[in-house]
């Protein structure tokens, strides 16, 4: 049987492989801390790393988030490019 992504929000920043100038983003997905590492990985360039930002959110940011739409396993960047 599949696993749930679950409906919690999880911050993962992720970094570029740059070593002279990395390059970091902010990404939300719909998705357990352990499943948000490998989408936002997927999502982004082969070779950058990503790291899960403890965060606990208020229901205002919550509603943000949800304003966004995602379904369970999706992820969006909330950094700009």
């Amino acid at each position: 049987m599949a696993e749930s992504f679950g409906t919690e929000f999880t911050i993962v920043e992720v970094t570029s492989d740059d070593a002279s100038e990395p390059t970091k983003q902010m990404w939300v997905a719909l998705a357990k801390p352990n499943q948000a590492l490998t989408l936002v990985l997927a999502a982004v360039p082969e070779g950058w790393t990503a790291e899960i930002v403890p965060a606990t959110f208020t229901e205002k940011q919550r509603r943000l988030f949800e304003e966004v739409k995602l379904k369970p396993g999706e992820v969006y960047r909330l950094t700009p490019e």
